[in-house]
């Protein structure tokens, strides 16, 4: 036996009641085998292949080994199935799995990009070419939707907010931000859905430095993301829905134009507001004194600010929080809206609170998708790895998509790459086929099979 197959062999003689050995000597072998279903779905969005066709490569072409869209290729599977770092390129170079969905061999074809190739990659990429490759994944989400309801949608969502990508080093254009305490991004994230559908899709994410208002590049993503789906859902309605830092007069002004969009805008509470909303606070204070509960009223205003151009509709709803121990609490709440002529609770209720489950999605980004990695020196090799990250999820969004029959249809990312990509599998390869064998008893053999038959897998192979 050879002298690394022995140091590979772990023995536990007393564990069970025959002796115990563990050998790392399974040939052509991968943790990952069920991430062949990311290549279908990429297939099905062409998503990397559009992605790649934004980037420019200059180098030489003679001493080229490993493609542009190769590496992005590499990089976005890997997201996908939980290798966060360039760092995990030593470790997948030769997995077989990974081969295979870069078009190589699994057995005999040559190893992937290392690490210090990907980190060049991820260094050489330009602005222009990071704005055309966010256009590009704002496309491809719409166009596959538009697809996948075949253009036929009542009303299209949009939901924008931010998020705090805290800095760990001496990052380009990372600051101090006072209200999170601490030297960050501030990451910008787009999100649709359609008509009474449950998911938030990914559509747009914009890597901000850390100090700035909120609204910074908001305009510019709602030019993006408005014209695309008018093209894509020429009927549709588009509500857009915002926090209270996207509050500014050039973003109502821009929805104020477009026809047929309706927005909720969360406002930040001011003097004036205040006094608009003293009335219903006074009714919210006494029927919170009568229950002894929190309670809140719904009325509504028309306020316009100092630099707005005509006054607009303010949904109020006053609000008087009790807590066991606790002194009353007044929080009145602030949207503005151009939705008519729906009550003030209705808009403040089934419209502007059911953006919160944005904030799952977020939370998902950061936490399955380490969306928030951006540990490259260089600001704009950052805003790459979001566009990749984000890239991976729409995929991961696509699983899940194909899942909704099953008990994954709500399922976070982190359960679904668990279940379906997570599979141990022995590759083979012949002149004739691939083979990727499976766990026989694998505990969610059957959710695979079932979302694989949904993008679109034969039940049994094809006779030759």
């Amino acid at each position: 036996m050879p002298a690394q197959a022995i140091a590979d062999c772990v023995l536990f003689p007393e564990l069970f009641d025959r002796p115990l050995t563990v050998r790392f000597d399974l040939p052509h072998a991968s943790s990952d085998g069920g991430a062949v279903l990311l290549k279908k779905a990429d297939a099905e969005l062409g998503l990397t292949e559009l992605l790649a066709e934004c980037l420019t490569d200059c180098r030489q072409a003679g001493k080229v080994e490993h493609n542009t869209h190769e590496m992005l290729s590499q990089r976005v599977f890997g997201l996908a199935c939980g290798y966060t770092d360039t760092n995990d390129a030593a470790r997948l170079a030769h997995d077989p799995v990974s081969k295979l969905m870069l078009d190589r061999d699994p057995v005999s074809g040559s190893d992937l990009a290392s690490q210090p190739t990907l980190s060049r990659f991820e260094n050489s990429v330009g602005r222009t070419e990071l704005y055309r490759m966010g256009e590009v994944l704002c496309g491809v989400v719409i166009d596959h939707h538009r697809r996948r309801l075949a253009g036929r949608c009542r009303r299209v969502t949009v939901d924008l907010d931010s998020t705090v990508d805290p800095t760990h080093g001496a990052q380009q254009l990372s600051f101090f931000h006072g209200y999170y305490d601490t030297w960050c991004y501030l990451p910008l994230l787009g999100f649709l859905s359609f008509d009474h559908e449950p998911e938030q899709h990914l559509c747009g994410a914009i890597l901000r430095p850390g100090k700035g208002s909120d609204r910074r590049g908001a305009l510019g993503v709602l030019r993006r993301i408005v014209p695309h789906l008018r093209q894509a859902f020429p009927k549709a309605r588009i509500l857009v829905r915002l926090d209270g830092g996207f509050a500014a007069p050039e973003i109502f002004d821009f929805l104020d134009r477009e026809p047929r969009v309706k927005y909720v805008v969360n406002m930040a509470k001011n003097k004036v507001l205040k006094r608009l909303a003293r009335r219903l606070m006074g009714r919210a204070r006494r029927l919170s004194r009568a229950s002894g509960q929190t309670e809140h009223v719904y009325g509504e205003c028309r306020y316009a600010a100092r630099r707005w151009r005509h006054q607009r509709r303010v949904v109020i709803k006053a609000e008087v929080v009790r807590h066991p121990g606790r002194k009353p609490k007044d929080n009145p709440r602030f949207v503005i809206t151009n939705i008519r002529p729906r009550t003030p609770r209705w808009i403040y209720e089934r419209v502007y609170c059911a953006r919160g489950d944005v904030e799952n999605r977020i939370k998902e980004l950061k936490d399955d998708m380490a969306i928030d990695r951006t540990s490259c020196s260089r600001f704009l090799a950052n805003q790459f790895r979001v566009l990749l990250t984000a890239a991976a999820y729409v995929l991961m969004q696509v699983l899940r998509s194909h899942a909704c029959a099953t008990a994954c249809a709500r399922a976070q990312v982190a359960t679904l790459r668990i279940r379906l990509l997570k599979l141990g599998a022995q590759v083979s390869s012949s002149t004739r086929r691939i083979v990727v064998r499976l766990p026989q008893r694998a505990p969610f053999a059957d959710l695979w099979i079932q979302v694989a038959r949904s993008l679109g897998a034969c039940p049994r192979p094809a006779r030759v």
